[in-house]
C-alpha cells in the first residue's frame, strides 16, 4: 500500500536528512517540545512499533506486513495525529525517522533496548541489548525505556538475559529514567518460542521481573491481558500498561477485554502496535480512536 497520510515530499526530506544532514535527527530530538510522562488523568496510550528490529514483520497471516518502512511510518504518523495518543514505542531507527519527519513534539518516546533475540533464531533466548542504552536515551531525551524479558527455564540463554535486564534496571533507576519491563514465561515448542499466557505464568513472570536491578523505584510493567486480570494485577504495585499483541482475535472482543482490564487498580493504560496499526478492516484511525477512548474516556 502506498503511503496516504504523509506526502512524497516528506519522505524526500527524510531521505535527504539521512544522506546529507544526519545531525538534524539529534538536533530535532534536542529541541522537541516535551511533556510529563503522565498527563492530567494519569494514563498513557502508547503506539508500539519496535517489532521489525527483532525480525518480526508479520501481522496475522501476512508474513511481511511490516516490511515496507514507508507504509509503517505512514500508519504511525496517522496514529500519532489522533487525539488521545500519548506517544510511541520504537527502536532508534523508528524514532529517528519520526523525529526527522517532525512528529514527536509533545509525545512520549519509549525507547526499545533489547532486540538481540531475533525471532526464530537458535539464540533467541539470549536477548542482548542491541537497541537503545541508558546513556543514549538520556542524550536523546527519550522519556521511558523498555525491555522484553522472556524467561525460559529450559534455555541457558535466559541467564545472561536476566543479568542484562537487571543491569538496565539499575542504570535506569540511577538516571531516574522510567523503565518498562515486558515479562513472559516462555518455552520452545516445535522449534519456536511460545509465551505462556496462563494467569499463573503471567503472575510468575511479574514476580521475576519485579526483583531485577538494585532499585525498583522507576520500574513499570507491560503485560498481556489474560484470564483473571484481578489476580494478575494483585501481583504488583508497579504502574502497569497493557499490551496488545497480534492475537488475531475479533477486534470487538479485544477492545472489550482491554476496557475491563483498564478499570483495575494499577493499570495506567495501553501499549499497542500491530493490532491498531494493521487492523483487519484497514481503518487505522478508527481503531486508534476506539483504543484512545478506552484509555482516556471523556466525562
Amino acid at each position: 500500500m502506498a503511503p496516504q497520510f504523509l506526502t512524497a515530499e516528506a519522505f524526500d526530506r527524510l531521505r535527504d536528512i539521512r544522506a546529507s544532514a544526519p545531525q538534524t535527527v539529534g538536533e530535532v530530538l534536542a529541541r522537541r517540545r516535551r511533556r510529563d510522562v503522565l498527563g492530567g488523568d494519569g494514563r498513557l496510550f502508547i503506539v508500539a512499533a519496535d517489532h521489525p528490529a527483532r525480525g518480526a514483520l508479520a501481522v496475522g497471516s501476512n508474513p511481511t506486513a511490516m516490511a515496507d518502512r514507508y507504509e509503517l511510518l505512514d500508519r504511525l504518523a496517522l496514529a500519532l495525529s489522533r487525539p488521545g495518543v500519548d506517544g510511541v514505542l520504537g527502536t532508534p531507527d523508528i524514532i529517528d525517522d519520526l523525529a526527522a519527519l517532525g512528529l514527536l513534539d509533545d509525545k512520549i518516546i519509549v525507547g526499545s533496548m533489547n532486540r538481540g533475540g531475533l525471532r526464530d533464531a537458535s539464540f533467541e533466548m539470549d536477548d542482548r541489548m542491541t537497541g537503545y542504552d541508558v546513556p543514549g536515551m538520556l542524550d536523546a531525551g527519550i522519556d521511558v525505556a523498555k525491555t522484553l524479558l522472556r524467561v525460559n527455564l529450559d534455555d541457558p540463554g535466559t541467564a545472561p538475559t536476566l543479568a542484562a535486564m537487571a543491569d538496565a534496571v539499575t542504570q535506569a533507576a540511577a538516571a531516574k529514567l522510567p523503565i518498562m519491563l515486558e515479562p513472559f514465561m516462555s518455552r520452545w515448542v516445535d522449534g519456536r518460542i511460545v509465551n505462556d499466557l496462563s494467569t499463573d505464568a503471567v503472575i510468575l513472570s511479574i514476580a521475576i521481573a519485579s526483583g531485577l536491578g538494585s532499585s525498583s523505584a522507576y520500574t513499570w510493567m507491560k503485560i498481556p491481558v489474560v484470564d483473571d486480570m484481578e489476580r494478575v494485577m494483585a501481583a504488583t504495585t508497579m504502574p502497569t500498561l497493557l499490551l496488545g499483541g497480534d492475537s488475531g482475535a475479533d477486534p470487538d472482543e479485544t477492545f472489550a477485554a482491554w476496557e475491563d482490564a483498564l478499570s483495575l487498580p494499577g493499570v495506567r493504560g495501553l501499549t499497542v502496535g500491530r493490532t491498531l496499526l494493521y487492523p483487519p478492516d484497514g481503518n487505522v484511525a478508527a481503531a486508534v480512536d476506539i483504543a484512545a477512548g478506552l484509555v482516556h474516556p471523556t466525562s
